[in-house]
């Protein structure tokens, strides 16, 4: 598929699909002009890359993980090692976004309360 089409399956921008190339987050086969042909591996590959990212990886891990992916099977255990971490720091941020969104719903109870208390 062209990089039209890819971006309309992605979301991406073509700028963003070609930065992407250009940092080694993904490899995009060339046909016979030179034109980028995306295959839907690829589509699957950038929604992977897009949830990293959508959950805090930086791009410099994102590039690290694509590398080990790049040398095949023999680099599973340490891909595996670092959705691992990964995942622990998502959690810490759950929990740390639960506390403040408990600490938002308290001011709102409050201003409710307020607000809406009879005059006595």
């Amino acid at each position: 598929m062209t990089i039209g089409i890819m971006t309309q399956r992605t979301g991406l921008t073509e700028s963003t699909l070609r930065y992407y190339e250009k940092k080694g987050l993904i490899h995009v086969a060339r046909d016979g002009g030179g034109r980028r042909v995306y295959n839907e591996e690829d589509v699957e590959w950038i929604a992977f890359i897009c949830r990293l990212k959508e959950t805090g990886m930086l791009l410099r891990d994102i590039r690290r993980y694509a590398d080990l992916r790049e040398q095949g099977r023999a680099t599973m255990p340490e891909r595996l090692a670092m959705l691992e971490e990964h995942r622990e720091y998502v959690q810490e941020q759950q929990k740390r976004w639960a506390r403040h969104l408990k600490r938002l719903e308290d001011k709102i109870a409050f201003y409710q309360a307020e607000i809406f208390q009879p005059p006595v």
